[in-house]
């Protein structure tokens, strides 16, 4: 390859390095020590190395059971006989029902919550850490559970929804962020995709605790699952009151001797001697100033600037694609099992085995991730999405009454479920921690995630009228709608969502600061590290059809 066809980090990038670091060669040695050292690393030596860090991770992570749960809840209860006499309206039959206006505020209430917390949340916790921020969130849910339990009326019930919304919010990003800075290369698609599989532990938590007190004809049938909540918060925030800072936060915050510490606190040296937690450091930092090189700015503002615009607008498609991909439509499989003669408790059964089996796709995506990649598992998982909502739609031309085709829409909608969380659910929360830059991670997914919460607003609005008799009244033919923009996401992602397979986020930052296009990231090399020519000089003599992207030292600029 001729070194025409190479292409280095800007200079003056390097200079601005050099003048911020005194020592940038000691600090490029180290750096590149450890990057080598993760990028060799396999799943059972980071699984060996940093068991620690696999603990505290799935720890925060049980926050999102929680508002899996929660969610759930919002939903479902509006079925239960004694919600609906305490909170609906009596119609002409003598029945009672939570009206339709009614159903959508409260479910989007929560998300409108979600929005303002998220917000707030991307300056908190960069300012003040992960840990004080998830606690601080934690108990303003402890108190907030008190609204729901006492709520004596709709309008009391959604202003507690919107305000618990608001820490709610903290847990979608944190949860996700901690995972992909406490772990190495290897371990961040199980961790940051453990994510998803809690939220749908939450739901099937939900869904058994519905079926047990949906007979029941009292208060304490809408009462019980609201305090149920208050199980949760309290061994969450003892626990996390001892976990690990996030070392990157700490580096970004020039704390190197704290990050140290919290390195050290992750990783288990002992079983690998060939571990330096000051080269991983330096890793850190290397890569926080180069980004620092490129742009200084931390604020929401700077997620529209330059490089990171197009991370922002990859980590904000790929959560909005999880809400717009048909997802929305899956939950309505007990729907279509209640108009095939399942009774409501039966079908409350059949949604607890629903959530079995998206677990099941959860472990399934842990399999594919490290064969496949990320990309392509997105990709082919909208395509099969795609093809399921075509057969839904067409059997929804069937005449009404048919309950077979009614049974075969709700199996329709079970296979969809495994496929999105095996694919799709998943990996989309290992993508939209992995895309952004380090300094601008949090911000960039919590705009990411207030992303996804407007398209599941607008979802949560049209799929009841799609389905209704008295509105809409599309039925299974919604699933054409779904489709349609399941095939207009499949096109955004195939030209613009990258492969972040095995990549450090220095990687990243550099295949991003030369615009490498999305569909060569994954065949692309990168040199985050040149140390003198001789290996440049072998590279002349490599034939390969491949791009070498090179960050040279101080001493090559200089």
């Amino acid at each position: 390859m001729s070194r025409n066809n190479s292409i280095t980090v800007d200079g003056e990038q390097q200079r601005r390095m050099s003048l911020n670091n005194a020592d940038i060669a000691q600090l490029t040695q180290d750096a590149t020590r450890a990057t080598k050292a993760e990028q060799k690393m396999t799943l059972m030596e980071g699984i060996r190395l940093y068991p620690k860090a696999i603990a505290w991770s799935v720890l925060l992570s049980g926050a999102i059971i929680m508002e899996g749960y929660d969610i759930n809840l919002i939903a479902n209860l509006q079925a239960v006989p004694a919600f609906k006499r305490k909170f609906g309206v009596q119609l002409a039959d003598g029945s009672y029902e939570v009206t339709a206006a009614w159903q959508a505020g409260l479910t989007n209430g929560a998300y409108v919550g979600e929005i303002l917390g998220l917000m707030v949340n991307g300056i908190i916790a960069e300012r003040y850490g992960f840990k004080k921020t998830m606690i601080g969130a934690l108990s303003a849910v402890t108190a907030l559970i008190f609204i729901l339990f006492f709520a004596q009326n709709i309008e009391m019930l959604l202003v507690g929804l919107i305000l618990i919304g608001i820490p709610w919010g903290v847990f979608q990003t944190l949860t996700t962020t901690y995972a992909a800075e406490v772990t190495p290369v290897p371990l961040r698609p199980i961790l940051t995709t453990y994510v998803n599989l809690c939220w749908v532990f939450g739901q099937f938590i939900a869904s058994g605790v519905l079926k047990g007190i949906s007979e029941r004809p009292d208060q304490w049938a809408y009462r019980i699952p609201y305090a149920i909540q208050w199980i949760y918060p309290i061994p969450l925030i003892i626990g996390i009151a001892f976990a690990p800072e996030s070392p990157w936060w700490l580096v970004r915050k020039e704390r190197y001797e704290d990050a140290k510490k919290m390195v050290l606190r992750l990783a288990s040296p002992e079983k690998n001697p060939d571990f330096n937690a000051d080269e991983t450091i330096a890793m850190y930092k290397h890569t926080n100033e180069l980004e620092k090189a490129v742009s200084d700015g931390t604020s929401y503002w700077d997620c529209f600037k330059g490089t990171d615009l197009r991370r922002t607008e990859i980590a904000a498609m790929t959560w909005f694609t999880q809400a717009w991909c048909g997802s929305s439509f899956m939950g309505f499989s007990t729907y279509f099992f209640e108009n095939a003669g399942l009774d409501t408790s039966n079908a409350f059964s059949m949604s607890l085995g629903i959530y079995a089996i998206g677990a099941i796709g959860v472990f399934v995506s842990w399999w594919l991730m490290p064969r496949v990649g990320r990309r392509t598992l997105y990709v082919w998982g909208l395509v099969v999405m795609l093809a399921i909502l075509l057969i839904i739609g067409f059997l929804g031309i069937a005449p009404s009454g048919n309950s077979s085709v009614q049974w075969a829409i709700g199996a329709m909608l079970i296979i969809f479920t495994f496929v999105y969380d095996a694919s799709v659910g998943p990996v989309c929360y290992c993508l939209v921690a992995e895309i952004p830059s380090s300094r601008l991670r949090q911000k960039t997914v919590v705009l990411a995630r207030n992303w996804y919460n407007i398209g599941s607003i607008i979802g949560n609005i049209m799929t009841p009228r799609m389905l209704n008799p008295s509105a809409w009244n599309w039925g299974a033919k919604s699933a054409f709608f779904w489709a349609g923009t399941c095939f207009l996401c499949l096109v955004w992602t195939y030209f613009r969502l990258p492969e972040p397979k095995g990549r450090t986020y220095g990687e990243l930052d550099i295949l991003f600061e030369q615009r490498v296009p999305a569909r060569k990231f994954k065949e692309t090399v990168v040199q985050e590290f040149e140390e003198d020519e001789t290996s440049v000089a072998e590279k002349k003599l490599e034939g390969e059809k491949t791009t070498h992207f090179e960050e040279v030292n101080s001493k090559q600029s200089m």
